[in-house]
Order: C-alpha cells, then structure tokens, then sequence
C-alpha cells in the first residue's frame, strides 16, 4: 500500500511517502523559511563574467543569483545551447528568470532565463518549440497518442513536456492543465511588465500541492491530510483526480498526532543519524562533507549461514537497496561515493551494479550511477536543487561547531589543571570548588588525574569536585576562597 501522508502544522508542514508502512521520501518545509525553488523573478544583471560564461543577477535576495550562460536565451527568445557559452546579456539589463537551485551555505540561488511550469502532467516550457516525453516513460503506443494529442492543442512557438504521471491522466486532464498553464504563463508575461526589477513575479505552490502534483500516481492508494484548510485546497487543486476517485484524498481529524498514528515519528527521527541499521543486522555509516557525501557498507552483526564471499555479496544487495532508499529520504545531492564491502567474483560486483542501478531508476530525481573506481568504491551524482533534509532539520552544534566532536574527558581535565594553577598562583585562594560534567567527575576518581598535583603543587590546598548532570562534558565551574567554613551540596567530593 503506498500513502502521501500530509501533516500541517503552523510552524510547518511535513510530507511522508509511505510504502507498506516504511517511509521511503520525506519533505518538511518551515514556515519560516521561504523556499525560493521555482518561483520567477524580474531581475537585474549587476555583473557579467565572460571568462566564467556566467552572470551574477540581483532578485531581490541577500545574494546575488547566479546565471549560467547555457541557462540564457537569444535575441529572439529561444533557448541558448549550453555549450556555446555565449552571453546574451548584459549590466543593467532587467530578464525573466526562475530559480531552479536554492541557496547553498555561501552560495547564491542558480537561476535560468528557460522558463518551466509543470502540473500534474505536463510541463509548459513557452520558449521551446518541440514537444518531449519524461525520461522515465517508456515508448509505447500511449506515450505516442499522447505526444500526438499535445501537439495538436499546443500553441505555436510553445512546448510541452510529458511527465510521468501523464500517463494516468485522461485527455481531459492534459487539456485543462494545458489551458491552466497557458493562462499562468500569460499573468506572468502581464505582471512582469508593471513590475520594477528586482521582483518577485510568480511564486511556486505549497508544499502539500507540489507533493500531490509530482507524487500522486496511479500506484498511490491514498492522500491522508490532517487539516481541513489544506485538504480542501487540494481537492480543489486536483478537481479531475476527485472526479475520478473521490475516496482518495482523506481527512484525518483525531486527536492523536497524524505523524505517530501512522508510525512514522521513529523512522523520521531515524532519518539523519550516521548509522543506519539494515534488515540482516549489517548497517551503513553515512557521512557528509562539505563537498560530497560517504556511504560505508558494515557487516555488523551479520555472519551469514554460508561462506564469506556469500555473506558479503548478500549484504552488498541489501545495501544497494538501503542506499537507494536513504538517496530519496534524506534528499542527498551531488557526489555520493560508496564503499561497499569488496568483493572477489566479478558476477557478484555486475550484480549488485545492477541492481544498485535498477533501485535508483524508482528516484523522481535525476540520478546517475558513474561506474566502480579500482578501489571498489562507486560513484554516484544526484541533481541538487532544494536543500538537503539535513539543512533543514538540523542546526550547527554550538559546541563543536560542527566538527561532529568534543574534547575527551582527559584533555577537559588537563584545562581544568592550568586554570587552577592559575587560581592557585593567589597565595589567599586556599580552597577550591569545581563542578565539572558526570562524565569528567568519574574519570578524574576512577584515573586519579590529578593525584600527583594534589601530592606536590597543591598538597597545602583544599580541592572540591562536584558533579552535575546538566554540565555540558567541555564546560566547568572554578570558585575560590578562603574561609575555612563553606557550604557544599552533598555529591561534592574531597580530591583525594
């Protein structure tokens, strides 16, 4: 059974694909956080950069966009061939521009003057004169009424891009959303004329409706949304998809949080955790860098009923899947290299390629799989275009600033001594209270660390540690006195 499960909530809105109960795609999107891939914008060119055959263009966001010279269009308002590297603009000059990468750390949104409006099953694409079919659709006799069918109601000079879902949709459909996309693109054409550069012109759909555009397909069972507000905007978005099947979007009004009815709270919280546990009881470690990210296949636990080579040619294929499906869930862009465990027989490498290959076809996103290096490591691009589940449900630490690591127990503890001794160079601080994290208050008794400072250096001193659980395991707390009596809690303890 596959569901688009929809949770709105005023802080956000998140998106779960479920099949036969396992998460396999998750969206969210903050409300605070606009999300600025595919919307268009009037923009102005502030820089062009011939040697980089490239623009920087200002829409009105904190960083300048960046134009790509195969993303422009000529004089008369065709599409630029991407390897002729020419440069039809210039500073000052304002253009029509969508955004189709968003902002990545430093880095300002990638923008491209070829416009694109899709729907459920089509995509307007009004400066191609041609009509074309999705890469994932097969050529059959369907796919050839259809390309028939849209190329008798285009308008002239304008194209049509057949998605997926085309398929599922009846001519009817194709029609409306033709008609529909025609009549945005016009608005746009209207807006952008009364507008001053920078603008915002056009602004994508919400996240509930661009999850239902490009998700809903005939393998989809059901659409569960637990607010009222969204599901009637959906039900109006997709008026055939009702007509068609009327039980299919459902309103889900109880009291329990929709994310945990369904089960899928653990698994979402799974999501951006290193290790990642498979079936068998081998696991994944996945790591991301600032340029690519690292997928390191373990047996773990996994022994296997066989000889060694079959223990890990079944890993391998079980892996191949995991990965696929973290591709997809965690929303990992770029280069993806992976190490899988290596293997001796050739046979058993073509046949985990294979179906590495054949699980990563089922990605809505462009995926490729490059080839296995010498090493045995394989590369794998995926088009980046929105931002990374990561950048979105996490925040940097504000302890190792995402190092990913914190100072160890015995080096928190050589601190704590040269701050003490500092303390200590001040004849009149006799006693000392220090509160330290659990973890560093175990390991300076259980090592005696500081046993030979307290026989030497500080033998004429009073030292006392305290623990506290709240402490975080770099942070401690030095005061010092000089009275004879003080008041302690009664976890504090003597140093020796």
């Amino acid at each position: 059974m596959k569901q688009i499960i929809i949770a709105s909530h005023p802080a956000n809105t998140r998106v779960c694909i479920v099949e036969d109960g396992k998460l396999v795609e998750f969206w969210v999107e903050r409300e605070s956080t606009e999300r600025i891939v595919g919307n268009i914008y009037k923009g102005r060119v502030m820089n062009v950069l011939p040697g980089m055959a490239s623009a920087f263009v200002n829409i009105g966001l904190e960083k300048n966009a960046f134009l790509y010279a195969g993303d422009m269009i000529d004089e008369e308002g065709n599409a630029c061939e991407c390897s002729s590297g020419k440069l039809n603009v210039k500073v000052g000059d304002e253009i029509l521009v969508q955004v189709v990468k968003d902002q990545f750390g430093n880095k300002g949104a990638r923008i491209s003057m070829n416009i694109s409006l899709p729907s459920r099953g089509l995509i307007l694409m009004p400066q191609i004169d041609y009509v074309g079919v999705s890469r994932k659709l097969e050529d059959s006799k369907q796919v050839q009424e259809l390309v028939e069918y849209v190329q008798s109601i285009r308008k002239k000079g304008h194209g049509f891009i057949l998605r997926t879902q085309s398929t599922d949709c009846s001519k009817e459909e194709i029609l409306n959303d033709a008609n529909e996309l025609e009549a945005i693109w016009q608005r746009i054409q209207e807006t952008y004329v009364h507008k001053t550069a920078p603008a915002l012109i056009y602004k994508d759909e919400s996240l509930a409706i661009r999850a239902v555009r490009d998700m809903l397909r005939s393998d989809v069972d059901e659409i569960v949304v637990d607010s009222e507000k969204v599901y009637e905007e959906l039900k109006a978005a997709f008026p055939h998809v009702v007509e068609e099947n009327p039980k299919l979007f459902k309103l889900y009004n109880h009291t329990e949080n929709i994310v945990y009815a369904y089960n899928l709270n653990s698994q979402i919280d799974s999501i951006l955790q290193k290790k990642v546990e498979m079936s068998n009881g081998a696991y994944l470690v996945i790591d991301r860098t600032e340029a690519l990210t690292v997928i390191d296949v373990n047996t773990g636990k996994y022994v296997g009923q066989k000889q060694l080579s079959e223990t890990i040619f079944e890993t391998n294929k079980i892996a191949a899947k995991e990965i696929a499906r973290q591709l997809r869930l965690r929303n990992l862009g770029g280069i993806i290299v992976v190490d899988f465990i290596d293997m001796d027989k050739q046979e058993q490498i073509d046949a985990v390629m294979a179906l590495l290959k054949e699980e990563l076809a089922k990605d809505r996103i462009k995926t490729t799989l490059i080839d296995i290096t010498p090493l045995g490591l394989v590369e794998i691009t995926r088009k980046k275009t929105s931002s990374m589940l990561g950048d979105v449900m996490l925040q940097p630490c504000p302890y190792c600033h995402g190092d990913g690591y914190v100072f160890s127990d015995e080096h928190v503890v050589t601190k704590l001594k040269q701050d003490l001794n500092i303390i200590f160079k001040n004849p009149m601080n006799t006693t000392a209270i220090v509160e330290v994290s659990t973890s560093v208050f175990n390991k300076i008794f259980a090592y005696k660390l500081l046993e030979k400072e307290c026989e030497t250096i500080w033998n004429e001193k009073r030292i006392y540690i305290v623990p506290s659980q709240s402490l975080h395991i770099e942070k401690y707390k030095i005061s010092a006195t000089n009275e004879t009596i003080i008041d302690l809690p009664d976890t504090a303890k003597l140093l020796y």
